[in-house]
């Protein structure tokens, strides 16, 4: 998938809401503008969408630094796509699906809580489709970004509640004596029951 937007040079992230006002969202927003430094230094530009106009985003803005305890008229360092027809949307397919089984025209389909992030060649590197009664958690976003940036330039995965600075994984194709190069701070196998040596693991490379 690809997507056609100026400010997505380097990694971004397309995060959707159902609407402005709305108390989940604006936690969310809030929580995204603190993040926005870290983001920052990972070369990952932030983008908003809600289907309200420019005005209300506007006036929205407000509330989310209210609620942030910044200044009402303080500039969030992302914005807000107002995407009151619905176009971008219905391209990335970000409707709410509930809203689509009821075969509503899509003028009146609200977006889903939606996290897209694209990678610097514009191609979809992850989804995450959020129920709208449950807030997004951007620090783990955040975790996901720092998995996908390291295991984009290095043969290595992340194993399960990884964080940086924790061992990974030797990716399987790589073979023994190629990851022995690759890895000189040592790669270590876990022996299992099948005999099987694919629990390889490695120090996080620089």
């Amino acid at each position: 998938m690809h997507i056609c937007v100026c400010l997505l040079v380097g990694w971004g992230i397309l995060f959707s809401h159902p609407r402005d006002f709305t108390p989940v969202c604006t936690t969310e927003l809030g929580r995204a503008a603190r993040l926005a430094p870290e983001f920052s230094k990972r070369n990952v530009k932030l983008i908003a969408l809600s289907i309200d106009s420019v005005q209300d985003h506007l006036s929205w803005c407000k509330d989310i630094n209210a609620y942030n305890g910044e200044q009402p008229g303080e500039k969030l360092p992302f914005p807000i796509i107002a995407d009151k027809n619905r176009e971008l949307a219905v391209k990335l397919g970000m409707l709410d699906p509930d809203e689509q089984d009821k075969a509503l025209p899509p003028l009146t389909l609200s977006p889903c809580a939606q996290v897209f992030i694209f990678g610097p060649d514009k191609k979809l590197k992850l989804s995450i489709l959020y129920p709208a009664t449950t807030g997004r958690n951007f620090d783990e976003i955040l975790r996901v970004v720092d998995s996908l940036q390291l295991t984009a330039y290095k043969k290595v995965a992340t194993p399960v509640d990884w964080k940086p600075g924790d061992s990974v994984m030797v990716v399987p194709t790589l073979p023994d004596e190629e990851a022995k190069k690759l890895f000189p701070k040592g790669v270590f196998t876990k022996e299992l029951p099948s005999g099987k040596k694919y629990l390889r693991y490695t120090p996080q490379p620089e």
